[in-house]
């Protein structure tokens, strides 16, 4: 089991940083390899909620574990390659919002690729989706709406 966690500061309020995040048509813009999201049972702002994320041909199912909006998701995922939980907290601060989101995986082959995508901030590390989401929301604040 390992335990990774990254932060970001969005120029943009808590609940349209919610709003994206849990936006899951928009995952293959900010999240690296994501091909499509199917299987939607409820909304991404109720717990029990179920979704799987697509890499490819290698699925994700995921559910809601805890939610409030738009302060707190937690969520429990998995697949061959990574498996475990994402705990996200978005606070106010200054005019934006910081995102704290901490993956904790489970199992031995997990928590070699949770060491992997935790390395660095290139396209594809946690930190590197984080900031793609960062950018992606700033640009979309920065426009009408």
């Amino acid at each position: 089991m390992g335990t990774h966690r990254v932060t970001t500061l969005v120029a943009a309020p808590p609940e349209r940083v919610f709003a994206a995040w849990t936006d899951l048509d928009r995952f293959p813009e900010w999240i690296g390899g994501v091909t499509r999201v199917t299987d939607r049972v409820g909304s991404t702002d109720q717990v029990g909620s179920r979704y799987t994320v697509w890499f490819g041909r290698m699925a994700s199912p995921t559910e809601i574990l805890a939610v409030t909006r738009p302060w707190h998701i937690r969520t429990r995922f998995g697949n061959a390659i990574l498996k475990g939980e994402s705990d996200v907290r978005f606070a106010a601060e200054g005019g934006g919002t910081r995102i704290r989101q901490e993956f904790v995986t489970r199992g031995f082959i997990s928590a070699i690729f949770g060491r992997l995508f935790a390395m660095g901030s290139y396209r594809g590390s946690f930190q590197g989706e984080l900031e793609t989401f960062r950018k992606l929301v700033e640009r979309d604040a920065s426009g009408p709406g």
